[in-house]
């Protein structure tokens, strides 16, 4: 849920009439930034503190009961397709190009998809980004046993670089001189998943790798090649935050340092504002 910080700079940018070519989204970045193809402004904050405290929606009840934290029936099917309605029409019309990231267990590779819309597997590739190890099922999709995208890569920018993205704006959820550090749960990941070797390994460098890419962030964003946005401070938010207000006040974080650096960042994008 640190990812509602990104979701109030998204929100921001939609205002300001920011568009983008592309958008590489990972977990709660895919499963919040689809609003942004979607032109749906507030979503995401929206529906997560009203069904924050929903036992429908998430929690250790639904873990018990269905293998997953978060709801899939509910949060995946009833909130987006009755209560909070995903505009597909919009997002499908959209010509930005949307892709999330999930990890494939058997190869312990990144999976880079074009998300669709509706007619593409309906949300189950962007349940697959956002279904964390040891409290999601794993999801399968195209003959492929897919979780997280954030195990295998967290911050794809090389590989949108790599596809030819050369303008790119980097949301992060941790504050400068952030460093991730080993996994503390890998001795359950190692039981659970041992029929997994692949992603074992991948859950094992994930810090390693993790790091790596914070460090290329930094000497690209001093050359100017890319713009970064970050919180100032760590967000005290839990994984599955079941506080509305704590979700508001990450979600206004956003928002806030989304605000203040409007102007460099249309800067740095050069004209690529407006319709």
């Amino acid at each position: 849920m640190r990812g509602m910080f990104t979701a109030g700079v998204l929100d921001v940018m939609m205002e300001n009439g920011i568009t983008y070519d592309g958008i590489i989204g990972v977990s709660a970045g895919a499963a919040f930034g689809c609003n942004y193809k979607s032109k749906q402004i507030g979503r995401a904050i929206r529906y997560n503190m009203k069904y924050c405290n929903d036992k429908r929606f998430a929690g250790i009840g639904s873990l018990i009961k269905t293998g997953n934290i978060f709801n899939t029936e509910f949060a995946y099917g009833d909130v987006p397709l009755k209560y909070d309605v995903f505009d597909f029409d919009t997002y499908q019309s959209n010509p930005l190009d949307f892709y999330v990231v999930c990890t494939d267990i058997e190869t312990g590779e990144a999976v880079y998809h074009n998300y669709g819309g509706k007619d593409d597997h309906g949300f189950d590739w962007i349940r697959a980004s956002a279904s964390m190890p040891l409290v999601s099922q794993i999801v399968e999709i195209e003959g492929r046993k897919l979780l997280d995208g954030g195990a295998a890569d967290s911050i794809p920018i090389k590989q949108f670089e790599e596809m030819g993205y050369e303008r790119n704006v980097v949301v992060l959820t941790q504050p400068a001189g952030y460093q991730k550090k080993p996994n503390s749960l890998m001795p359950m990941i190692r039981l659970k998943y041992r029929k997994y070797p692949k992603l074992i390994e991948t859950m094992e460098n994930r810090h390693i790798v993790y790091n790596q890419t914070l460090a290329y962030i930094e000497q690209q964003e001093k050359q100017g090649k890319l713009y970064v946005i970050r919180p100032k401070e760590s967000l005290q938010v839990g994984k599955v935050e079941k506080n509305p207000d704590k979700l508001k006040k990450v979600y206004d974080m956003g928002r806030e340092t989304a605000t203040l650096q409007m102007e460099q960042i249309k800067e740095y994008l050069g004209a690529r504002t407006g319709e």
